[in-house]
């Protein structure tokens, strides 16, 4: 960590609002450095300066967490169905490493290095064979000297917890995040009991991300928080969520959305919604506050300027956004200068302008999960016959 800056808990132990940053992978899939199915971060070392420049917006937009661009770079991911990169996960995460410290630098920015759930836990390897992948992850971090760790979505809270236990070794701060909501994890896990698991795991923030909307991801947070205090522990407590509206979702969240991944942008939140979600979450008493898979910077810039009362200062990125819309007042044409003001972006109802186009959708969700045969991973690539069986699956759904 620079010289002079505070660390993560020091930060949040003073009642500072921490501003995370953003969706890397889907950011960079719709930018054309990451291919959505595998979601591997190999343009750390392929595109680094892609990845550079969207740490830096994300700063500028007023986050003071640069996450490591090393979300699913794992070795066994990185060889899952069919991958054949010629790098390794301990040269991808390096390179991430390399990358945010270097726009942490410059301005009040943490690194914060990140493992996911794995390959190998949903193919019922054991404890000691998944916390083998975590420590071979961790030891590049202590290597490169992250100012805290990130355990983040998983959907078990049980892979979680090993994943804590790995990083707690490394002597620094540890952020533990599910992708689940209200319902818990994909066996049943309650969002409070998961949280007392964290804790007692070794995580000083735990909290949830991705999977769910803003609003759904604060309520499981809160849900996380009654069953700590319950429990007579303390923690912090972050949320990262979605920046789309899933009201439809089931316990697996978007992955089960007939949109997902390519067809979601109806569904994405405006920066007036972000607005209001993190008021939301910060009058619920939590203070690491970002976004995930759809958030962009400006997402975050907008975080920023609602809780900006709270920080003491604004964004850099708010030099060019007026206050609720006020740079409209220099809008040529009259109608839209009618439209600088607050009351009229926060009561606005966006259209799609999609005729018919429902306002929900089913979820695909199919009931499988850890444990299940079809959720057994493989190195070799989907065959045909295989993804003959799952089209003929969808169409029965």
């Amino acid at each position: 960590m620079a010289p002079g800056k505070k660390g993560i808990l020091e930060r949040l132990n003073a009642g500072e609002v921490v501003i995370g940053d953003g969706g890397f992978v889907f950011a960079l899939e719709k930018r054309g450095y990451v291919k959505a199915g595998p979601w591997t971060p190999e343009a750390t070392v392929t595109h680094p300066e892609a990845v550079r420049q969207l740490h830096r917006e994300f700063l500028r937009a007023g986050a003071n967490v640069m996450q490591t661009f090393t979300f699913y770079a794992s070795d066994d991911k990185l060889e899952n169905r069919g991958q054949s990169l010629r790098l390794s996960g301990a040269q991808i995460n390096e390179a991430g490493c390399d990358l945010a410290r270097e726009v942490a630098s410059e301005g009040d920015a943490l690194v914060a290095g990140g493992v996911c759930q794995t390959p190998s836990y949903l193919s019922c390897k054991s404890e000691t064979e998944v916390k083998a992948v975590f420590k071979k992850q961790m030891e590049v971090f202590v290597k490169k000297g992250v100012d805290f760790m990130i355990a983040e979505y998983f959907e078990h809270v049980e892979e979680a917890e090993w994943a804590v236990q790995v990083l707690k070794t490394s002597g620094k701060p540890v952020a533990a995040s599910l992708c689940i909501g209200p319902e818990g994890d994909m066996h049943g896990v309650s969002p409070g009991e998961c949280a007392v698991r964290l804790v007692k795991a070794g995580a000083q923030i735990i909290g949830v991300n991705c999977h769910f909307d803003p609003m759904t991801c604060v309520k499981a947070v809160k849900m996380m928080k009654e069953g700590v205090e319950k429990a007579g522990l303390k923690a912090h407590y972050m949320v990262q969520p979605l920046a789309y509206h899933t009201p439809d979702c089931s316990c697996q969240g978007f992955i089960d959305l007939p949109e997902f991944p390519f067809g979601l942008e109806p569904r994405i939140l405006s920066r007036w919604d972000m607005h209001q979600y993190a008021r939301e979450a910060y009058n619920c008493g939590i203070h690491y506050i970002g976004g995930c898979c759809g958030f962009e910077p400006y997402h975050i810039r907008a975080v920023a300027e609602e809780l900006a009362p709270e920080r003491g200062y604004l964004p850099a990125a708010s030099e060019k956004h007026g206050n609720w819309g006020a740079g409209l007042e220099m809008h040529t044409k009259p109608w839209v200068r009618a439209r600088a003001r607050r009351d009229y972006w926060e009561n606005l109802k966006p259209a799609s302008g999609r005729p018919l186009c429902p306002s929900m959708s089913s979820p695909d969700g199919w009931g499988v999960t850890k444990g299940h045969s079809e959720l057994m991973q493989q190195k070799e690539a989907t065959s045909q016959d295989q993804l003959k069986q799952l089209f003929d699956r969808s169409k029965s759904h």
